[in-house]
Protein backbone atom coordinates (compact mmCIF):
# COMPACT_ATOMS: atom_id res chain seq x y z
CA UNK A 1 0.00 0.00 0.00
CA UNK A 2 1.05 3.60 -0.81
CA UNK A 3 2.24 5.68 1.99
CA UNK A 4 2.03 9.56 2.47
CA UNK A 5 5.34 9.72 1.18
CA UNK A 6 5.01 8.26 -1.74
CA UNK A 7 2.16 10.16 -2.66
CA UNK A 8 4.15 13.50 -1.38
CA UNK A 9 7.26 13.16 -3.99
CA UNK A 10 5.02 12.62 -6.43
CA UNK A 11 2.51 15.51 -6.14
CA UNK A 12 5.99 17.32 -5.46
CA UNK A 13 4.93 18.87 -2.11
CA UNK A 14 5.35 18.03 1.93
CA UNK A 15 4.18 14.70 3.77
CA UNK A 16 2.53 17.44 5.78
CA UNK A 17 0.71 19.57 2.95
CA UNK A 18 -0.68 15.54 1.72
CA UNK A 19 -2.10 14.22 5.51
CA UNK A 20 -3.72 17.45 5.85
CA UNK A 21 -5.40 17.97 2.24
CA UNK A 22 -6.32 13.87 2.90
CA UNK A 23 -7.85 14.50 6.23
CA UNK A 24 -10.05 17.29 4.89
CA UNK A 25 -8.07 20.17 6.55
CA UNK A 26 -10.09 23.09 5.84
CA UNK A 27 -7.90 25.73 8.06
CA UNK A 28 -5.05 24.67 5.15
CA UNK A 29 -4.69 27.07 2.15
CA UNK A 30 -3.86 25.03 -0.64
CA UNK A 31 -4.95 25.64 -4.18
CA UNK A 32 -7.82 23.21 -5.94
CA UNK A 33 -5.17 22.23 -8.30
CA UNK A 34 -2.76 21.09 -5.78
CA UNK A 35 -5.95 19.69 -4.01
CA UNK A 36 -6.78 17.62 -7.11
CA UNK A 37 -3.16 16.34 -7.81
CA UNK A 38 -3.12 14.82 -4.90
CA UNK A 39 -6.22 13.17 -4.68
CA UNK A 40 -5.55 11.94 -8.31
CA UNK A 41 -1.96 10.48 -7.23
CA UNK A 42 -3.88 8.87 -4.09
CA UNK A 43 -5.96 7.12 -6.51
CA UNK A 44 -3.77 6.08 -9.06
CA UNK A 45 -1.38 4.55 -6.53
CA UNK A 46 -4.18 2.09 -5.43
CA UNK A 47 -5.64 1.63 -9.00
CA UNK A 48 -1.84 0.25 -10.50
CA UNK A 49 -2.64 -3.32 -8.63
CA UNK A 50 -5.83 -3.40 -10.62
CA UNK A 51 -4.30 -2.12 -14.11
CA UNK A 52 -5.98 -3.84 -17.14
CA UNK A 53 -3.50 -4.65 -20.04
CA UNK A 54 -6.53 -4.26 -22.64
CA UNK A 55 -5.09 -1.63 -25.28
CA UNK A 56 -6.82 1.76 -25.99
CA UNK A 57 -8.94 1.36 -28.59
CA UNK A 58 -9.69 4.08 -31.45
CA UNK A 59 -12.84 6.44 -29.85
CA UNK A 60 -15.81 5.22 -31.94
CA UNK A 61 -18.55 6.44 -29.58
CA UNK A 62 -18.78 9.96 -27.68
CA UNK A 63 -20.25 9.27 -24.21
CA UNK A 64 -21.35 12.18 -21.91
CA UNK A 65 -20.63 11.77 -18.35
CA UNK A 66 -22.60 13.60 -16.09
CA UNK A 67 -21.76 14.53 -11.98
CA UNK A 68 -24.23 15.58 -9.68
CA UNK A 69 -21.20 17.97 -8.05
CA UNK A 70 -19.89 20.73 -8.89
CA UNK A 71 -15.80 20.02 -9.90
CA UNK A 72 -14.66 21.67 -6.97
CA UNK A 73 -17.46 19.49 -4.80
CA UNK A 74 -16.25 16.50 -6.44
CA UNK A 75 -12.49 17.29 -4.78
CA UNK A 76 -14.75 16.82 -1.35
CA UNK A 77 -15.90 13.55 -1.69
CA UNK A 78 -13.40 10.99 -3.17
CA UNK A 79 -16.75 8.12 -3.53
CA UNK A 80 -17.80 9.98 -6.48
CA UNK A 81 -14.66 11.53 -7.51
CA UNK A 82 -13.21 7.15 -7.96
CA UNK A 83 -16.65 6.63 -9.45
CA UNK A 84 -15.83 8.82 -12.49
CA UNK A 85 -12.31 7.54 -12.74
CA UNK A 86 -13.12 4.26 -12.70
CA UNK A 87 -15.88 4.96 -15.18
CA UNK A 88 -13.33 7.04 -17.44
CA UNK A 89 -10.83 4.82 -17.20
CA UNK A 90 -12.50 1.65 -18.76
CA UNK A 91 -14.73 4.03 -21.22
CA UNK A 92 -11.05 5.03 -23.04
CA UNK A 93 -10.43 1.68 -22.89
CA UNK A 94 -13.61 0.84 -25.03
CA UNK A 95 -12.48 3.66 -27.35
CA UNK A 96 -14.70 6.15 -25.94
CA UNK A 97 -14.49 9.60 -26.55
CA UNK A 98 -15.61 11.48 -23.40
CA UNK A 99 -17.23 14.46 -22.25
CA UNK A 100 -17.28 15.51 -19.16
CA UNK A 101 -20.07 17.42 -17.51
CA UNK A 102 -20.47 19.11 -13.74
CA UNK A 103 -23.23 20.31 -12.05
CA UNK A 104 -24.09 23.90 -13.05
CA UNK A 105 -22.82 23.51 -16.28
CA UNK A 106 -24.94 24.28 -19.31
CA UNK A 107 -26.21 20.79 -20.63
CA UNK A 108 -25.85 21.81 -24.68
CA UNK A 109 -22.25 20.12 -24.18
CA UNK A 110 -24.08 17.08 -24.13
CA UNK A 111 -25.61 17.58 -27.70
CA UNK A 112 -24.64 14.75 -30.45
CA UNK A 113 -23.22 12.24 -27.86
CA UNK A 114 -23.99 8.37 -28.45
CA UNK A 115 -24.72 8.25 -24.42
CA UNK A 116 -25.15 9.58 -21.11
CA UNK A 117 -23.76 7.81 -17.95
CA UNK A 118 -25.01 10.44 -14.76
CA UNK A 119 -23.43 9.77 -11.28
CA UNK A 120 -25.27 10.90 -8.37
CA UNK A 121 -28.37 11.81 -7.40
CA UNK A 122 -31.20 13.43 -9.81
CA UNK A 123 -34.64 14.63 -9.49
CA UNK A 124 -37.23 13.34 -11.72
CA UNK A 125 -37.08 16.93 -13.52
CA UNK A 126 -33.32 16.51 -14.15
CA UNK A 127 -33.90 12.97 -15.60
CA UNK A 128 -36.49 14.28 -17.90
CA UNK A 129 -34.16 17.01 -19.41
CA UNK A 130 -31.39 14.26 -19.46
CA UNK A 131 -33.82 11.75 -21.49
CA UNK A 132 -34.75 14.99 -24.28
CA UNK A 133 -30.64 14.68 -24.93
CA UNK A 134 -30.55 11.64 -25.39
CA UNK A 135 -32.53 8.18 -24.51
CA UNK A 136 -29.44 6.25 -23.97
CA UNK A 137 -28.70 6.74 -20.39
CA UNK A 138 -27.37 4.80 -17.55
CA UNK A 139 -27.34 5.99 -13.45
CA UNK A 140 -24.55 5.05 -11.03
CA UNK A 141 -25.51 5.44 -7.31
CA UNK A 142 -29.22 5.60 -7.61
CA UNK A 143 -32.23 3.53 -7.85
CA UNK A 144 -34.09 4.73 -11.47
CA UNK A 145 -35.94 1.53 -12.37
CA UNK A 146 -39.01 3.20 -11.45
CA UNK A 147 -38.00 6.25 -14.07
CA UNK A 148 -37.18 3.58 -16.92
CA UNK A 149 -33.68 3.33 -16.52
CA UNK A 150 -31.17 0.67 -15.86
CA UNK A 151 -28.80 2.08 -13.28
CA UNK A 152 -25.58 0.54 -11.03
CA UNK A 153 -25.69 0.59 -7.27
CA UNK A 154 -24.10 -0.67 -4.04
CA UNK A 155 -25.37 -3.38 -1.69
CA UNK A 156 -26.65 -1.27 0.82
CA UNK A 157 -28.00 -3.46 2.94
CA UNK A 158 -25.40 -5.95 3.44
CA UNK A 159 -22.62 -3.46 4.02
CA UNK A 160 -24.97 -2.13 7.30
CA UNK A 161 -25.65 -5.60 8.44
CA UNK A 162 -21.96 -6.73 7.98
CA UNK A 163 -20.95 -3.79 10.14
CA UNK A 164 -23.66 -4.33 12.85
CA UNK A 165 -22.61 -8.23 12.85
CA UNK A 166 -19.02 -7.09 13.85
CA UNK A 167 -19.81 -4.71 16.57
CA UNK A 168 -22.47 -7.08 18.09
CA UNK A 169 -19.64 -10.35 17.70
CA UNK A 170 -17.10 -8.27 20.00
CA UNK A 171 -19.85 -7.31 22.65
CA UNK A 172 -20.66 -3.59 21.59
CA UNK A 173 -24.34 -4.01 21.66
CA UNK A 174 -24.73 0.12 21.89
CA UNK A 175 -24.43 1.29 18.62
CA UNK A 176 -24.43 4.79 17.29
CA UNK A 177 -24.53 6.03 13.69
CA UNK A 178 -23.57 9.47 12.51
CA UNK A 179 -26.11 9.75 9.60
CA UNK A 180 -25.99 12.08 6.29
CA UNK A 181 -28.57 13.98 4.67
CA UNK A 182 -28.57 14.88 0.54
CA UNK A 183 -30.67 16.60 -1.95
CA UNK A 184 -31.11 16.10 -5.57
CA UNK A 185 -28.85 17.79 -7.51
CA UNK A 186 -30.89 20.63 -8.47
CA UNK A 187 -31.42 20.48 -4.49
CA UNK A 188 -35.59 19.70 -4.95
CA UNK A 189 -35.78 16.86 -3.34
CA UNK A 190 -34.40 15.58 0.22
CA UNK A 191 -32.90 12.04 0.17
CA UNK A 192 -33.08 9.63 2.98
CA UNK A 193 -29.60 7.70 3.38
CA UNK A 194 -30.55 3.71 3.04
CA UNK A 195 -27.81 2.52 5.28
CA UNK A 196 -30.23 4.44 7.79
CA UNK A 197 -33.17 2.73 7.11
CA UNK A 198 -31.09 -0.30 7.09
CA UNK A 199 -29.44 0.20 10.65
CA UNK A 200 -32.94 0.63 12.04
CA UNK A 201 -34.55 -1.76 11.05
CA UNK A 202 -31.75 -4.55 11.82
CA UNK A 203 -31.36 -2.58 15.28
CA UNK A 204 -35.35 -2.67 16.05
CA UNK A 205 -35.49 -6.21 15.20
CA UNK A 206 -32.65 -7.02 17.69
CA UNK A 207 -34.39 -4.87 20.15
CA UNK A 208 -31.32 -2.59 20.38
CA UNK A 209 -32.38 0.57 18.33
CA UNK A 210 -32.20 3.82 20.55
CA UNK A 211 -33.09 6.98 18.36
CA UNK A 212 -30.99 8.97 21.39
CA UNK A 213 -27.56 7.54 19.60
CA UNK A 214 -28.58 8.63 15.97
CA UNK A 215 -27.34 12.01 14.68
CA UNK A 216 -28.41 13.32 11.43
CA UNK A 217 -26.07 16.13 9.39
CA UNK A 218 -24.82 16.94 6.18
CA UNK A 219 -21.63 14.25 4.49
CA UNK A 220 -18.59 16.19 5.70
CA UNK A 221 -15.62 16.17 7.79
CA UNK A 222 -17.10 19.26 10.04
CA UNK A 223 -20.32 17.76 10.35
CA UNK A 224 -18.81 14.20 11.87
CA UNK A 225 -16.68 16.38 14.27
CA UNK A 226 -19.81 18.48 15.56
CA UNK A 227 -21.71 15.27 15.75
CA UNK A 228 -19.63 13.51 17.92
CA UNK A 229 -18.66 16.59 19.92
CA UNK A 230 -22.55 17.09 20.40
CA UNK A 231 -23.22 12.88 21.52
CA UNK A 232 -20.40 13.20 23.76
CA UNK A 233 -21.67 16.56 26.05
CA UNK A 234 -25.46 14.67 25.32
CA UNK A 235 -24.69 11.43 26.69
CA UNK A 236 -21.68 11.42 28.79
CA UNK A 237 -21.55 7.94 30.24
CA UNK A 238 -24.02 6.53 28.32
CA UNK A 239 -21.91 7.33 24.83
CA UNK A 240 -22.18 3.95 22.65
CA UNK A 241 -19.22 1.42 22.59
CA UNK A 242 -19.18 2.07 18.75
CA UNK A 243 -20.47 4.13 16.28
CA UNK A 244 -21.37 3.39 12.49
CA UNK A 245 -20.89 6.19 10.54
CA UNK A 246 -22.02 6.69 6.87
CA UNK A 247 -18.96 7.65 4.98
CA UNK A 248 -15.59 7.96 5.43
CA UNK A 249 -15.25 12.02 5.55
CA UNK A 250 -18.11 11.48 9.08
CA UNK A 251 -15.68 9.21 10.59
CA UNK A 252 -12.62 11.21 10.20
CA UNK A 253 -14.15 14.49 11.82
CA UNK A 254 -15.66 12.29 14.44
CA UNK A 255 -12.57 10.55 15.17
CA UNK A 256 -10.55 14.00 15.68
CA UNK A 257 -13.23 14.65 18.16
CA UNK A 258 -12.96 11.71 20.57
CA UNK A 259 -9.32 12.10 20.26
CA UNK A 260 -9.52 15.83 21.70
CA UNK A 261 -11.55 14.56 24.24
CA UNK A 262 -9.22 12.16 24.83
CA UNK A 263 -11.86 8.99 24.03
CA UNK A 264 -9.79 6.19 23.34
CA UNK A 265 -10.19 4.36 20.14
CA UNK A 266 -10.96 1.65 19.48
CA UNK A 267 -11.04 0.48 23.42
CA UNK A 268 -13.82 2.95 24.19
CA UNK A 269 -15.25 3.88 20.85
CA UNK A 270 -15.43 1.74 17.91
CA UNK A 271 -15.54 3.58 14.56
CA UNK A 272 -16.66 2.05 11.27
CA UNK A 273 -17.14 4.23 7.91
CA UNK A 274 -18.28 3.42 4.89
CA UNK A 275 -16.16 3.98 1.32
CA UNK A 276 -13.13 3.17 2.46
CA UNK A 277 -11.52 5.91 0.24
CA UNK A 278 -7.88 7.24 0.51
CA UNK A 279 -8.15 8.61 3.50
CA UNK A 280 -9.08 5.90 5.60
CA UNK A 281 -5.75 4.63 5.40
CA UNK A 282 -4.36 7.69 6.23
CA UNK A 283 -5.53 8.89 9.56
CA UNK A 284 -4.38 7.49 13.06
CA UNK A 285 -5.56 5.01 14.03
CA UNK A 286 -7.15 3.76 10.30
CA UNK A 287 -10.52 3.64 9.69
CA UNK A 288 -12.02 0.03 9.23
CA UNK A 289 -14.69 0.98 6.52
CA UNK A 290 -16.88 -0.79 4.11
CA UNK A 291 -14.87 -1.30 0.70
CA UNK A 292 -16.93 0.10 -2.12
CA UNK A 293 -15.89 -1.35 -5.59
CA UNK A 294 -15.95 2.32 -7.01
CA UNK A 295 -13.66 1.56 -9.56
CA UNK A 296 -16.48 -1.55 -10.43
CA UNK A 297 -19.47 0.75 -10.50
CA UNK A 298 -18.31 2.85 -13.03
CA UNK A 299 -16.65 -0.31 -15.25
CA UNK A 300 -20.06 -1.58 -15.17
CA UNK A 301 -22.07 1.39 -15.79
CA UNK A 302 -20.01 1.98 -19.02
CA UNK A 303 -20.51 -1.96 -20.17
CA UNK A 304 -24.19 -1.66 -19.65
CA UNK A 305 -24.19 1.48 -22.17
CA UNK A 306 -22.45 -0.42 -24.38
CA UNK A 307 -24.66 -2.89 -24.35
CA UNK A 308 -27.50 -0.89 -25.54
CA UNK A 309 -24.96 0.74 -28.38
CA UNK A 310 -24.41 -2.47 -29.68
CA UNK A 311 -27.70 -3.38 -29.44
CA UNK A 312 -27.37 -6.15 -27.44
CA UNK A 313 -29.90 -5.06 -24.82
CA UNK A 314 -33.23 -5.38 -24.57
CA UNK A 315 -35.49 -2.39 -23.78
CA UNK A 316 -36.24 -3.52 -19.57
CA UNK A 317 -34.02 -1.47 -17.45
CA UNK A 318 -31.92 -3.64 -14.88
CA UNK A 319 -29.93 -2.39 -11.50
CA UNK A 320 -26.56 -4.05 -11.40
CA UNK A 321 -25.86 -4.25 -7.01
CA UNK A 322 -22.35 -4.32 -6.26
CA UNK A 323 -21.20 -6.38 -3.27
CA UNK A 324 -18.50 -4.27 -0.86
CA UNK A 325 -16.44 -5.85 2.05
CA UNK A 326 -15.43 -4.85 5.53
CA UNK A 327 -12.15 -4.21 5.30
CA UNK A 328 -10.58 -3.74 9.53
CA UNK A 329 -8.17 -1.59 10.85
CA UNK A 330 -7.41 0.18 13.91
CA UNK A 331 -10.26 2.27 14.59
CA UNK A 332 -12.57 -0.74 15.48
CA UNK A 333 -11.67 -3.90 17.72
CA UNK A 334 -11.41 -7.12 15.94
Amino acid sequence: MATIKDIAEQAHVSTATVSRVLNYDKSMSVSDETKKRIFDIAEKLDYTKHKKSTPTIKATNKLAIVQWYTEKEELDDLYYYSIRVGLEKHAQELGFDIIRVFNNAPLINLANTDGIIAIGKFSPDQIKQLENINSNLIFVDSDTLNAGHSCVCTDFDNSVINVLHHFLNNGQTKIGMLAGEETTADGKISLIDPRFNTFKNYMSDQGLYHPRYIYVDSFTTEAGYHMMKQAIKDLKEDLPQAFFAANDALAVGALRALQEEQIAVPNRVSLISFNDTSIAKYVYPSLSSITVFTEEMGETAVDLLKRILDGYDSKVPRMVKISTKLTLRGSSIN
